[in-house]
């Protein structure tokens, strides 16, 4: 009964994981708002984190004990900001002021630009290390609490993630759990064709953390693989994901990087998510 029980959860999860996907299309048409394919193809793992992983308050987020969640690649905004709608951590009709002028919602998040935004990730290959400083602090602190970030395979280009991941094995830091959502494509082309990326589980294993690969859309994959290390070591999640998720003419198509949908594909898409 128990694992029946669960699999109905999973199963109302992904659901919900498509109903946001809905929503990110159609507000991707109607407020121009770009990264449509970065964004669906991050929504599971999103969902997983937020409704079954993570310690939070969507009523207070700023209690020191909620577990921190940080969108290193910060061109995925658009998904963060309507899993918190969707979550409660404010009303989901706010995202109709979605490219509005005063609206707090942008191509990239802002710090505390909503509730449960933590800084400005526009700039690519920060998030790792601002994490990191925020772990070893409630460590020092003996705040017991848990620290994810999620990153783009294009993003791990970035120097400054390989010198955060051996901070984080040096000091033992297995508070936090990264996420690579490994669609595969970056801004210019196939990720491991920019950047010789595989084997990418081993690299970050040879770092010191312990590295786990998974299907990045299969939610009972995920939500295991999210669970925080019990080997002393920080924890990478290698998700294999699919750019533009869920939608079949979009998917594993790098056009869907700044592409905007028409009325008519929104139509299309929304027939298949829901």
């Amino acid at each position: 009964m128990n694992s029946y029980n669960e699999s109905v959860e999973l199963a109302e999860l992904q659901k919900t994981a498509n109903q946001i996907r809905a929503n990110m299309v159609e507000t991707s048409q109607r407020c121009h708002v770009p990264h449509l394919g970065s964004c669906l193809s991050c929504v599971d793992i999103l969902v997983g984190l937020y409704w079954k992983v993570m310690n939070i308050d969507p009523l207070y987020p700023k209690k020191a004990e909620n577990d921190t969640f940080i969108l290193s690649k910060g061109h995925g905004a658009h998904a963060l900001f309507t899993v918190l709608a969707y979550r409660g951590y404010y009303k989901k009709e706010l995202l109709n002021d979605y490219g509005k002028t005063g609206s707090p919602f942008g191509e990239h998040p802002s710090p505390d630009c909503v509730p449960g935004v933590e800084i400005a990730t526009g700039s690519l290959g920060h998030g790792l290390s601002f994490a990191l400083g925020q772990a070893l602090a409630a460590r020092i602190q003996k705040i017991n609490k848990k620290f994810f970030v999620l990153l783009g395979d294009g993003e791990i280009n970035e120097g400054s993630v390989w010198e955060a991941a051996l901070f984080a094995a040096a000091n033992k830091l297995d508070n936090v759990v990264a996420v690579v959502d490994f669609n595969k494509w970056q801004a210019t082309g196939r990720s491991c064709e920019v950047m010789a990326l595989q084997p990418l589980a081993d690299k970050w294993a040879a770092f010191g953390w312990e590295a786990v690969e998974i299907n990045g859309h299969d939610m009972q994959e995920v939500v295991n693989a999210l669970k925080p290390s019990v080997s002393g070591r920080p924890k990478i999640v290698i998700a294999n994901t699919i750019k533009a998720k869920g939608v079949s003419f979009m998917e594993d198509d790098n056009n869907w990087h700044y592409r905007i949908p028409s009325p008519e594909e929104v139509i299309l898409a929304k027939q298949e998510l829901l």
